[in-house]
């Protein structure tokens, strides 16, 4: 006898289900009934929750950036840390923390992954910025960044940041990789405004 599951539950096994199906067999290679086998459902339950498989990828990516920019949010209301400390630890909070986190990473940078890739560098800045933006505001208000628009220059700086130093899409050298962090912060100070040095620690992110 088939067992009634609650709601939520049933939507986040769809999800759990999908996401491994997807970095095991590659988004385009899974079909939806790839997933319906894998959990024994229906294919109207399926659709009672996901119109597509557009959608659950959609969702998957959407849930794995959702934890970072949550931890994001919480360092940024926190009244205890300074602007720096907490640029710093929004900065640490996206990178892997887990091995399951690691591991659906280096997921995205397979071939057959591109759309999910794509999906999580877009929905990562679109979802850091309004963050990110709060804090310089409050480094602008403090006279640590002197920026007349704070929101399109984080949006640029995330854009750089999350592409030219994304593993899967560039192979940089070592010697490389160290010019373009120092190139890096030279332009986050030089946009923002900001003090020669006060943000050598962003060098920590790519340790």
């Amino acid at each position: 006898m088939r067992v009634s599951k609650e709601a939520e539950e049933r939507r986040n096994e769809i999800l759990d289900t999908a996401e491994m199906l997807f970095f095991n067999k590659g988004y385009v290679r899974t079909t939806v009934n790839d997933i319906l086998q894998e959990i024994g459902i229906a294919k109207g339950t399926f659709y009672y929750y996901f119109k597509s498989k557009e959608e659950v990828m959609d969702a998957v990516v959407t849930r794995f950036i959702d934890a970072g920019v949550d931890a994001a949010k919480t360092i940024a209301a926190d009244p205890k840390l300074s602007v720096h400390e907490k640029l710093l630890q929004i900065i640490m909070a996206q990178k892997p923390d887990s091995e399951r986190k690691g591991q659906m990473i280096e997921q995205f940078h397979h071939a057959e992954n591109a759309l999910i890739h794509q999906k999580s560098l877009t929905e990562t800045i679109l979802k850091l910025t309004p963050v990110l933006t709060e804090v310089i505001e409050q480094g602008i208000k403090e006279s640590l960044f002197h920026c007349p628009y704070p929101k399109e220059t984080m949006e640029f700086l995330l854009v750089a940041s999350q592409f030219l130093f994304d593993e899967g899409i560039f192979k940089w050298q070592p010697e490389e990789i160290i010019l373009k962090i120092q190139s890096f912060i030279y332009i986050m100070e030089t946009t923002l405004g900001a003090e020669k040095g006060s943000f050598s620690y962003v060098t920590q992110m790519f340790e």
